[in-house]
């Protein structure tokens, strides 16, 4: 088909120059008009640092902090001074925009003039070993205790077994047991001496103490003894009686002998270790008597060894084995007086910052280990270790919040903690009621800690919606901007944050082009030629990608080039779909046509974003009308490839034809409206004012020049409306003109509301500048079908009709040939009717 109409050329017959007459495009105060293409210069606006002049990076001042995030530094600021519970912060907001670089750099600043915090360990409980004691020490003063106490097991295993070797014990303990016999011996002597007055013996078996007739110095044969008159047998055997019960009763007597004699040892150990113990216990508790808690822990101590001073005189136990680390306190019993130490901050300096990587239940609250011994698996209070909320006690603690989410039980760890205000060690299985064995239950450390989560958006609006104590924990919102406006004062600063990121991560300068290339990336970056992104980690590493290839280059400067070249390189690492889909459109496996004119086919705009890349496509959009009931077909959701807002901008089209066109009766047509050649979900409604005019080409049976490719959405009153991705969109379609040769009527038609987004590459700014491309802006859906079609769209008058040769006559003629179809068929039976309304469907 010929081209007709096109910019440049005669005018067909009752068509006129868009831009005249009542719907003319106003002049723009910003140097564009809508209808008309944009000049070059709008397409990529250069970069401008006001008053600020330097020849390289090195010559601009460091920035300290952050380009336009007033807002969260002041959120940051207040949570984390804020000392009240329930005031932690939740810093969120795109990622790379320097929110973890804040955050520590402000609690650095926080966290230096306040105090270190205690130090905190865990000890034995002598009176329920299962339930440890904590002790909170002030700074310091934790690792002194525990090696006190490891230098009073030295020196006790040492001493003690020593005291219990001198002669003075030696000499009172076998006075002792001297008297303990003697006082045996004399029992049994006296028993003795009258069983043998009587001629009875007191005889000693394998079993124990007997007492039988004597005859001549020998125990009396049984034989003999019946022989015996019965008078002396009964005499003897009473004798015999009254002896035996004198017998118990000594015997009776004996465990309370013995119970005395180990009371009198057991006194004399206890004073004997009394005697070395105290001097030990009275150097350490001078070193702690002004903490009561340690003094009373001390003291139970002293206590527990005077009762079990055995366990350091035991014999076969050599100094190697003592030592071990695999003995626990059931086979090492000095495990028991050792003291864990949990938290030292003797080191620290000011109030600890703990970044924990790893936040799981277990890293937070800390775990109880355990040593498997004979099959078994055992621990005691010197197994504990700590967690990072121990760490943190009394500092900050700082955790990604998608980590946290997606950790062991992390979540609910963290939630617990800071409403109960202590940190309770308990295992998973504890936790969830599935342990059925005997544990340890710490004694909880109290807890007071600013906790502070980063993590993007969504994450925060879904726990602030779906965790009902999530607000009531974390009431600060430090939400980080995404963009920053584009003025001189901040294209200044943003000048400084690169020339600061060069320095930091020890790059090569850049000259004054080459950090105005960096700024304009950042704008291209923000996806808005009136913002700058704050991105910021994704420009450093583009200008570390930079730098290395500016030392490839031999060069100790980096300029503009050197930025181009490494964006191109980015690119290309990361298009290789892109161009393959370029390659299929210039194959014409995937048919887009850029020149000629069709009915009811115009071309639209994608864009597709894969592994952090975005690029547009063009996609073929038709529309066929029939007659019908009024009803929009969108093929895409009949297939259910269509998503929800696209649907809806399908529906909104209805709404315009119907506001348009049929506002004295009903519209009898039937439309149908498909993306060609998709195989994919489509969503979005930026293709709406495509569709839109391909819709209003089939239905004037005008066609639409090819050369154009359009992108918008539109409203139900016919005004086009902004979309996102539009330098992406521009740049895929101008890359298939390019690839089949620029003809100066190619170019893209754009809501004009879309023309401040503008930032597209030099290349297509240099075919612009040419005349070779061409960027339109539009405002209303009238513009749009005079540019497509190259007749005047029309406007209606006081009689409700359209002007003659226009777009919207023709469309109103055809809806109302479409309209007389249906009348008389209303008249036919109802029975045929309905046959034929079903054959038609």
């Amino acid at each position: 088909m010929k081209e007709s109409g096109m910019v440049g050329e005669p005018l067909p017959a009752g068509a006129r120059e868009v831009g005249t007459g009542s719907d003319a495009a106003s002049a723009d105060k910003n140097g564009w008009q809508t209808g008309a293409a944009i000049p070059a210069e709008l397409l990529r606006r250069a970069a401008a640092f006001g008053d600020l002049t330097f020849t390289t990076s090195e010559d601009l001042p460091l920035l300290t902090g952050l380009v336009g995030q007033e807002r969260a530094v002041e959120a940051v600021e207040f949570g984390i001074a804020m000392q009240r519970p329930g005031f932690n912060v939740f810093a969120f907001g795109p990622n790379g925009s320097g929110k973890r670089s804040l955050v520590q750099e402000l609690l650095e600043q926080r966290a230096a003039s306040a105090p270190v915090p205690s130090d905190w360990c865990y000890v034995n409980n002598f009176g329920d070993p299962r339930r440890p004691h904590c002790l909170e020490l002030p700074t310091g003063r934790a690792v002194p205790l525990r090696d006190a106490m490891k230098h009073l097991v030295s020196e006790l295993r040492i001493v003690l077994p020593a005291a219990f070797e001198r002669e003075d014990y030696r000499s009172r303990r076998e006075v002792i047991d001297q008297q303990f016999k003697h006082r045996q011996d004399e029992a049994f002597g006296e028993l003795e001496r009258k069983a043998e007055a009587k001629s009875i013996g007191l005889l000693r078996t394998p079993t124990g103490l007997a007492l039988a007739p004597v005859q001549n110095g020998e125990v009396m044969p049984p034989d003999a003894f019946k022989r015996l008159p019965g008078e002396d047998r009964q005499r003897i055997g009473d004798e015999i009686a009254t002896l035996q019960t004198e017998l118990e009763g000594i015997i009776r007597q004996i465990p309370s002998w013995e119970r005395e004699h180990r009371d009198a040892v057991r006194k004399l150990t206890r004073d004997t270790t009394a005697g070395v113990v105290s001097g030990l216990f009275t150097d350490i508790r001078r070193g702690f008597d002004d903490l009561a808690d340690v003094s009373a822990y001390l003291e139970a101590v002293q206590q527990d060894i005077l009762e079990h001073a055995d366990d350091f005189i035991a014999p076969n136990r050599s100094e190697n084995q003592a030592a071990a680390p695999s003995d626990i306190a059931g086979e090492f019993p000095f495990r028991r007086y050792q003291v864990n130490v949990v938290v030292d901050n003797s080191q620290s300096r000011g109030a600890p910052i703990i970044w924990e990587d790893r936040p799981t239940h277990q890293n937070l609250v800390g775990r109880l280990e355990h040593l498997a011994r004979l099959g078994t698996l055992i621990t005691d209070f010197n197994l504990i270790v700590p967690g990072a909320l121990h760490r943190a006690n009394g500092g900050y603690l700082v955790l990604d919040a998608r980590r946290l989410l997606t950790a062991n039980f992390g979540w609910e760890a963290l939630k617990q903690s800071l409403r109960a205000g202590e940190i309770r060690i308990i295992s998973l299985e504890q936790m969830l009621s599935l342990a059925s064995t005997v544990s340890l239950e710490p004694e909880p450390i109290p807890l007071q800690v600013k906790v502070v989560l980063i993590g993007p958006p969504p994450v925060y609006y879904i726990l602030a919606d779906a965790d009902p104590d999530f607000l009531d924990l974390f009431k600060v919102a430090a939400e980080f901007e995404e963009r920053l406006d584009r003025s001189p004062e901040t294209m200044a600063l943003y000048a400084r944050l690169v020339a600061t990121s060069a320095r930091r991560n020890q790059l090569r300068p850049l000259d004054h082009d080459g950090v105005a290339r960096v700024v304009e990336e950042a704008v291209r970056i923000g996806g808005d030629g009136d913002k700058l992104t704050t991105h910021v980690s994704t420009l450093s590493d583009l200008m570390q990608e930079a730098d290395h290839l500016a030392g490839i280059a031999g060069k100790t400067v980096m300029g503009a080039s050197d930025i181009e070249a490494a964006v191109r390189a980015r690119r290309r690492r990361a298009d290789r779909l892109y161009w393959r889909l370029q390659e299929e459109i210039e194959r014409q496996t995937i048919r887009i046509e850029t020149d000629g004119e069709r009915i009811g086919q115009i071309n639209g705009l994608s864009v597709y974003t894969l592994g952090g890349m975005s690029f547009g496509h063009p996609t073929r959009i038709t529309a066929q009308v029939r007659f019908g009931r009024g009803e929009l077909v969108d093929i895409e959701r009949e297939v259910a490839l269509g998503g929800p807002i696209h649907s809806k901008g399908v529906l909104i089209l209805s709404g315009f034809l119907g506001g348009r066109f049929g506002r004295s009766g009903p519209l009898s047509l039937t439309a149908s409206l498909v993306f060609e050649q998709s195989y994919g979900m489509v969503e979005g409604d930026s293709a709406s004012a495509a569709e839109l005019f391909a819709l209003m080409s089939a239905l004037s049976e005008t066609p639409i020049r090819q050369c154009f490719a359009v992108t918008g959405s539109v409203d139900q009153l016919g005004r086009i409306q902004a979309i996102g991705g539009v330098n992406e969109k521009i740049e895929g379609y101008f890359d298939v003109c390019q690839a089949r040769g620029l003809t100066g009527h190619q170019g893209v038609i754009i809501p004009a509301t879309n023309v401040r987004h503008l930032m597209l590459r030099s290349d297509i700014v240099v075919a612009a500048k040419a005349g070779q491309f061409r960027v339109i802006p539009i405002d209303t859906v009238d513009q749009g079908l005079e540019l497509l079609i190259g007749l005047p769209a029309g406007s209606i008058d006081i009689t409700g009709n359209y002007p003659e040769g226009t777009v919207n006559r023709r469309v109103a003629a055809r809806l109302a040939a479409l309209a007389r179809q249906s009348r008389p068929s209303e008249s036919r039976p109802r029975g045929p009717r309905r046959r034929r309304e079903d054959e038609r469907d």
